[in-house]
């Protein structure tokens, strides 16, 4: 479970995050929904120590990242913004790699990568280098990467950002099966059809602050709305005008 409680983070002049908060369940996928400058990145990498928040406090597992980093991200799967690949290694290299700085046995490492292999249909670019891979390929490979040490919370920044349809549904899949199996997701998204197929709670954040959260359909009733992407319009321009839905 990830609980984070009114973080704030200000550069220079700039308040980028204003007093957000965010609870994420096992079992559920929550999604971090906002147009692209919203503070969705810089409140997740907050939760997963990249940097640190001026007030407010996360708690991964009952876990502080601040106090002990070490021992949350071994509690977390983390697909950040920027995939950032070893060009020289194969997707198989780059995975492992991964899996050895975190401290995991030979033996459990290859049955993991060859099981997310598998799950991610990885298969046939596998041992090729990934210098030159599509932004689908890559991201699977980022993504399995992530999660060799099979992680009970997954945190993902725009997971399916830039992939084509078939990569995105394999994707949206994969997060179901690891919903499935009791697991805590956790993503962001400026893509309403994504966030709608496969979230369970959503939290709405503009300008650094969060506008709403609950299901899409409790974000369609209160706002008078049939489907997502106008509830979040709504949401958005209530919380520009300070006006009621």
């Amino acid at each position: 479970m990830i609980e984070v409680r009114s973080i704030s983070k200000k550069f220079g002049k700039v308040l980028a995050v204003k007093d957000v908060s965010i609870t994420a369940r096992d079992g559920e996928i929550t999604a971090l929904l906002g147009a692209n400058g919203a503070g969705k990145t810089t409140s997740l990498r907050m939760l997963y120590s990249l940097i640190t928040p001026e007030s407010g406090e996360v708690r991964v597992d009952g876990i502080d990242p601040v106090k002990e980093p070490e021992k949350a991200r071994r509690k977390m799967g983390v697909l950040p913004d920027a995939r950032g690949l070893y060009k020289r290694l194969t997707a198989r290299e780059n995975i492992e790699y991964f899996g050895r700085l975190q401290g995991m046995d030979e033996a459990t490492l290859k049955t993991r990568t060859d099981a997310l292999i598998e799950q991610l249909d990885i298969t046939r670019f596998a041992d090729r280098k990934t210098d030159g891979f599509s932004q689908g390929q890559r991201v699977k490979v980022a993504l399995a990467r992530a999660l060799v040490h099979d992680p009970h919370n997954i945190i993902l920044d725009e997971p399916t950002n830039g992939l084509d349809v078939m990569s995105t549904r394999g994707i949206r899949e994969f997060l179901r099966q690891e919903k499935a199996r009791g697991k805590c997701i956790l993503f962001s998204s400026h893509v309403m059809q994504e966030v709608a197929a496969v979230c369970d709670v959503i939290t709405v954040v503009d300008d650094g602050a969060v506008c709403a959260v609950g299901t899409q359909q409790e974000l369609m009733a209160q706002t008078g709305q049939d489907n997502l992407e106008d509830a979040f319009v709504a949401l958005v321009t209530t919380n520009k005008t300070g006006e009621g839905v």
